[in-house]
């Protein structure tokens, strides 16, 4: 079995963007829900303030992402190369 790579990275781009977006929406209407979450995010992401703007909401969606995308590229091309590698020692 091989992984579209284009099909993973949007899956793991919209899950990683989305989970951003909506606990950092969340925290705009209940203040503190999700601050230890939204506190990693932008230790990890340069220029995101946790949960502060819709402005910073949008822009950790975006760092999501991206980042997302690019770990499910990373992960999907690994395992692809992998197991090509692994199905032709085995036949």
């Amino acid at each position: 079995m091989r992984f579209n790579i284009t099909a993973l990275s949007l899956t793991t781009g919209i899950f990683c963007g989305g989970s951003i977006l909506i606990v950092a929406l969340a925290n705009l209407i209940w203040p503190g829900y999700g601050q230890a979450f939204l506190d990693l995010a932008a230790s990890i992401y340069p220029g995101y303030h946790a949960g502060t703007t819709i402005g910073q909401t949008i822009t950790g969606t975006l760092y999501g992402f991206v980042d997302g995308a690019i770990g499910g590229m990373l992960f999907g091309w690994i395992y692809n190369s992998l197991s090509r590698q692994f199905s032709a020692r085995a036949a």
